[in-house]
């Protein structure tokens, strides 16, 4: 047993008693099964990839703590501006791991819709939040989720009812706001029912650069032919662990598309489970990360094809600078009653210096014959012959360069659909491209000119 599990054993053993619905027996059971699979597991391995992990293998009480308390509520613009502006969205705010609500926990509009604190649903309408709750076994293999399950202490629920087309995006905006050394789990749930359609927004996003570990589980249970558009931003400081698991269960006709940009980070895993589990099923994901000093990026995605006539495409894209390391592994796999699968997976990279490193780890795993998948993927640098074509147009090396890296990024936000935050990531991107991986003050992108905000 490593000094991290021994760690977060007794943080459970010390306040499992004021965690929310400790008085919940079903919770209580939920909670003690994931300390069962917790205990099985082996963190040795997990602990070697980043020398930031490592360092937990020597925690004491002193490293993290657990905020049992929700903070005292603030309006949001107290503390905090919004890289992402100008987009009409419901803002729900999660601040040092709890939902921050003026006495209103849970809204409930009138066409259904719900919103709000996961505890708060569970005592209002248990018979939504139960089942999907404790029938995710993922435990028995993911050691972060298994933690999550023993430790979360708030998440944000939303419930979107048969035949409903939610206009207005919901975006969660989860902050760290403090001087003390955090660790927070949080679990989400996303439900939506039949015909029903809705567009997520995620950020997360640092105040204060105190060391935080951040371990948040999402679930998504899209019903028959409804539709979820779900965008990730991310932009953590250097000090940061942070570990986001997303689980997607989808029926037949429903649609899943997932666009995730990491912008800063310190320690970061992305993981997402698609599960195709019934005919006519279609996930579409597409990543960008932008990765400089020490920062250090995972994205792992895992999509079963259980069953005929479902689709997948992954598109997956990364620049590193200086030295910063990010890893891809995708896995698909194709169920020997999933004929007729469409699959693809692309990941493309490039490395900016020699210490730079980026590894990628494309897989198909097929049992079925009558399907059309391929995958591809390439790690390299700028290209040589497209910078000599530029330079021999005028354009110093450095414009040059910057043009490149941009078109190169700006691919993946060309995906997303809402054009207003499609503009904003853009601006993102620049100031990222420009103010971190390549400094020139004579820069062809005029970002002053162009951004309102800061990165």
């Amino acid at each position: 047993m490593t000094e991290f599990s021994q760690f977060i054993q007794k943080i459970y053993s010390d306040t499992k008693a004021q965690l929310p619905d400790c008085e919940n027996k079903t919770i209580l059971r939920l909670r003690e099964k994931g300390k069962e699979y917790f205990d099985e597991i082996d963190f040795s391995s997990l602990l070697k990839h980043d020398k930031r992990l490592e360092s937990l293998q020597h925690l004491d009480a002193t490293s993290y703590q657990i905020e049992l308390q929700p903070p005292t509520y603030r309006p949001v613009e107290e503390y905090f501006k919004c890289k992402v502006k100008n987009i009409d969205t419901q803002m729900s705010v999660f601040l040092n791991g709890w939902f921050v609500h003026d006495h209103q926990p849970l809204v409930v509009s009138p066409d259904g819709l719900i919103v709000g604190s996961i505890f708060a649903a569970l005592k209002q309408f248990p018979e939504l939040v139960l089942p999907y709750l404790t029938t995710n076994n993922r435990d028995k293999k993911n050691e972060m989720f298994a933690m999550n399950k023993m430790l979360f202490n708030d998440g944000l629920f939303i419930y979107v009812p048969d035949n409903l087309i939610v206009e207005k995006p919901i975006q969660l905006i989860s902050l760290i706001d403090t001087a003390k050394n955090l660790l927070i789990n949080n679990r989400n749930m996303i439900v939506l029912g039949k015909n029903s359609s809705l567009t997520f927004v995620q950020c997360d996003d640092s105040i204060h650069y105190q060391k935080s570990f951040i371990n948040n589980a999402t679930d998504i249970h899209l019903s028959e032919n409804s539709e979820l558009f779900y965008y990730k931003m991310e932009n953590k400081d250097p000090d940061s662990l942070l570990f986001n698991d997303v689980h997607v269960i989808q029926k037949s006709h429903s649609s899943f598309y997932s666009n995730a940009m990491t912008f800063n980070a310190g320690f970061l895993k992305n993981r997402i489970d698609v599960n195709l589990t019934a005919p006519f099923a279609s996930a579409k994901l597409y990543g960008l990360y932008l990765v400089d000093k020490q920062q250090h990026v995972d994205s792992q995605i895992f999509i079963d094809h259980q069953v005929p006539d479902c689709e997948s495409y992954q598109l997956y894209k990364g620049i590193a600078d200086d030295e910063a390391i990010a890893n891809f592994k995708g896995h698909v796999i194709v169920r020997p009653d999933a004929q007729r699968t469409l699959a693809s997976q692309t990941n493309r990279n490039i490395t900016l210096t020699d210490e730079a490193r980026i590894t990628s780890q494309p897989f198909l795993e097929i049992y079925a014959d009558n399907v059309k998948c391929n995958h591809g993927t390439t790690v390299g640098q700028l290209d040589d012959a497209a910078l000599f074509y530029m330079r021999s147009r005028g354009i110093c090396e450095r414009n040059a360069r910057m043009l490149l890296m941009f078109a190169f990024a700006n691919e993946i936000a060309n995906y997303i659909k809402i054009e207003s935050l499609q503009t904003r990531y853009k601006e993102m991107i620049r100031k990222r491209l420009n103010g971190e991986l390549t400094v020139c003050d004579q820069c062809v992108l005029h970002c002053t000119k162009f951004l309102k905000t800061e990165l």
